[in-house]
């Protein structure tokens, strides 16, 4: 890791919470690359990195998913496991159950983590999922970097 050259990015995209907790729709981002079997696997051979992403159904069995992940620095064996260590979805429903979040959105989103050329992301990709969660009403995204 001492080779790599991070990049810096100086803007980051914020929005307060206007909501309690209790009263928000919530949708969960991972960058843990998972996938469902009936999607494409991220492409690992691209250099710098898929940048595009799945959707996830808020429905879906948590540890059906599939990993499709090119960093070195990220061992998937604990994952396998448990999605929950980077995709919290069950923990989610239980807050969603006993009242902690207002709901749980119909979808989330995961991508691939260690994109090394992020061009296409910023610019594309992760505004056209903003758009889809703005447009789906969540208040509140909770983002599990990997």
């Amino acid at each position: 890791m001492k080779a790599y050259r991070y990049q810096r990015y100086d803007t980051v995209p914020h929005a307060p919470l206007r909501l309690p907790l209790s009263g928000c729709r919530v949708a969960l981002v991972t960058t843990a690359g998972f996938y469902l079997d009936e999607q494409p696997p991220f492409d690992e051979t691209i250099s710098g990195g898929d940048c595009s992403y799945r959707e996830i159904p808020n429905t879906v069995e948590t540890q059906s998913v599939a990993i499709a992940h090119q960093s070195r620095a990220y061992d998937t064996s604990d994952t396998k496991l448990d999605a929950n260590l980077v995709f919290p979805l069950d923990r989610f429903r239980e807050l969603e159950r006993d009242g902690t979040i207002g709901c749980l959105n119909h979808r989330h989103f995961s991508f691939m983590g260690s994109i090394v050329k992020p061009q296409r992301l910023i610019d594309e990709t992760a505004p056209e999922v903003a758009r889809l969660l703005k447009g789906d009403g969540v208040d509140a995204a909770f983002l599990t970097p990997v």
